[in-house]
């Protein structure tokens, strides 16, 4: 009965140590694979066996790879964990690039992150090159961002400027002192959502909308996914709860966009949709699925995500506080 507890023991402890036995010997075959033959590849920096040039990018990546090209070349090959990875950082090379060879670099890279928030990349910027992405283009190019849809929009910064003016004199007057990178932010913001949703950011007391929402969606972008540079890694993103963190923010932006979407259903049902010059963002899809203008099937989830991406793409753009605020204070004036 000993020597079968004793066989148990060793049998369950092989069974155990022989998968951890055999991992790097599979890593090592699959990264043989992965070498592709002999092709000619650009100037590449020495790596290291599966993590490949990870370890070189610090917490400053464009840094990181001006320092790698300055001593590699304007167009340098990267591994980044099993990611081949071009960098170019040369003008000519990236006109070559964008004009001669634009549809091979058509297709940006997808990431965890970007594929849950937006459903599966369906918004413009991220979606792969084809006719979904030639048709989303179209709108945004002819719809949404053409010169007299940006001119329809006027009266909107009129107002918002005129807000910011009437807070400064209002904080001149009483002697405070103003934060003028904060308010210009805040404009910005504004301005953005009113096109896009119809809504400001800015609340009636004074605080953002959402802004902790925001926060988190900006934050979970930039968070590392073993899935992006490792993909027979992806189920340690389950493990460390990134997956998890990432599908309750996609709730929250579902939510929020679905109930902005729902308010203007209604409003259209009950109104004639306003003036056709001063239609936000959500109002035009809306109508132009609705009036079967379009050409390819526009569903709920891909009009959310081109919506994300429009208030992304500005929003965080425009966010970036300024390491040292510029302030504004009142001085009593001598003449």
């Amino acid at each position: 009965s000993l020597w079968k507890e004793s066989h148990g023991v060793l049998a369950h402890t092989l069974h155990f140590f022989i998968p951890l036995l055999l991992l790097p010997l599979i890593l090592l075959l699959l990264l043989r694979l992965n070498r592709g033959g002999n092709l000619n590849l650009p100037p590449s920096p020495p790596k290291l066996p599966i993590v490949g040039n990870l370890h070189q990018i610090g917490s400053l990546p464009h840094r990181s790879f001006q320092a790698l090209s300055n001593k590699h070349g304007p167009l340098m090959f990267l591994h980044l964990g099993c990611v081949p990875t071009l960098v170019v950082s040369s003008p000519e090379m990236v006109k070559e690039m964008l004009k001669s060879h634009d549809i091979v670099f058509a297709n940006r890279a997808r990431t965890t992150a970007l594929d849950i928030f937006l459903n599966g990349s369906t918004d413009l910027a991220f979606a792969p090159y084809g006719e979904y992405w030639k048709q989303v283009r179209r709108i945004c190019v002819q719809e949404l961002l053409s010169p007299d849809r940006v001119q329809s929009f006027q009266f909107l910064r009129e107002e918002e400027v005129d807000i910011m003016i009437k807070k400064i004199q209002r904080s001149c007057l009483e002697g405070k002192q103003v934060n003028i990178s904060e308010m210009l932010i805040t404009v910005s913001n504004n301005i953005v959502f009113r096109t896009v949703i119809g809504q400001r950011n800015e609340g009636e007391d004074g605080k953002r909308r959402h802004g902790e929402l925001w926060m988190r969606v900006m934050e979970e972008l930039a968070c590392f996914s073993f899935r992006d540079y490792f993909p027979f890694l992806g189920w340690l993103d389950v493990l460390t709860g990134i997956t998890s963190r990432l599908k309750r923010t996609f709730k929250d932006i579902d939510a929020l966009f679905e109930l902005v979407i729902k308010e203007h259903k209604d409003k259209m049902l009950t109104t004639d949709g306003g003036q056709s010059d001063k239609k936000n963002f959500v109002e035009i899809l809306l109508q132009l699925k609705e009036d079967g203008m379009l050409d390819f099937d526009l569903n709920q989830d891909g009009i959310k995500a081109i919506l994300l991406e429009l208030d992304m793409s500005e929003v965080f753009g425009l966010s970036i506080h300024k390491k040292v605020p510029l302030y504004l204070a009142a001085t009593p004036y001598y003449p």
